[in-house]
């Protein structure tokens, strides 16, 4: 499968790349340009440089490609710009080029903002969005709703990964604590190659969203769906964060 990346030099782009260079053909994209070490190492797949609030970049980019991977995410003044109009752009992209397939990240209070987070229990990726007043939510919130608006309207599917703490395998020391909502960047990626495989078909509707976690014990939030649909088995254990170290 053609595969588009957007945003694949942040902090998960790599990851992402690794666990799909060996299964599929990657063009890899970003606003800044692709180190040599990462170019030498997967010499094999296309990197471009595109600026995703760019339409005609983003369009460009996505031709001969069968899905696009969005990993782009701007914090800042510019949130809206590449978390809004980003998503616009690719979505437009998937249209104009028939891609029917389409993996969209971002953070968990995309959906679960502070009034889910500080006062409820097992928290499920299915609920009424509240993404609270931070631009950053706010603006990769807007981008979902216009991810799920184009796959009303158009032969698209939609998979919308959430995450929220990312920790290496090195970082998992125990009663370090935490948030409830940690995985590895390995286990992480492993979603999206499992989102690739997936026949549509067996998606309960063309704009699925999923919480991407490792286990937590305190079952604030549940990764249930992500499993149950995808097949996500989370491979390094979390859980040791939480455990008591001994006197």
């Amino acid at each position: 499968m053609n595969v588009l990346i957007l945003g694949g030099n942040g902090y998960l782009g790599p990851y992402v790349v690794k666990a799909l260079a060996g299964e599929h053909s990657l063009r890899i994209t970003d606003i800044k340009p692709s180190s040599s070490e990462i170019r030498q190492e997967f010499q094999q797949h296309q990197f471009m440089d595109v600026d995703i609030t760019s339409a005609p970049q983003v369009e460009r980019a996505a031709s001969g490609m069968d899905a696009i991977v969005n990993l782009s995410a701007v914090r800042n003044r510019l949130a809206f710009g590449v978390n809004l109009h980003g998503c616009y752009n690719m979505m437009q992209a998937a249209v104009t080029h028939g891609i029917q397939r389409v993996i969209n990240t971002g953070p968990h209070f995309t959906i679960t903002g502070p009034n889910y987070e500080s006062f409820d229990y097992r928290i499920n990726p299915d609920v009424p969005p509240h993404a609270g007043t931070s631009p950053y939510a706010l603006s990769k919130s807007l981008g979902q709703e216009v991810c799920r608006a184009f796959s009303q309207n158009h032969n698209i599917y939609v998979q919308d990964y959430l995450f929220y703490n990312f920790r290496l395998p090195h970082q998992l020391k125990r009663g370090t604590g935490g948030v409830p909502f940690i995985v590895t960047p390995a286990d992480a990626a492993e979603v999206f190659r499992l989102g690739l495989a997936i026949g549509l078909n067996r998606l309960p509707s063309r704009c699925e969203t999923f919480f991407i976690l490792g286990e937590n014990p305190q079952g604030k939030f549940l990764n249930d769906k992500a499993k149950r649909i995808l097949g996500f088995a989370p491979r390094d254990d979390v859980t040791t964060v939480w455990r008591k170290t001994h006197r």
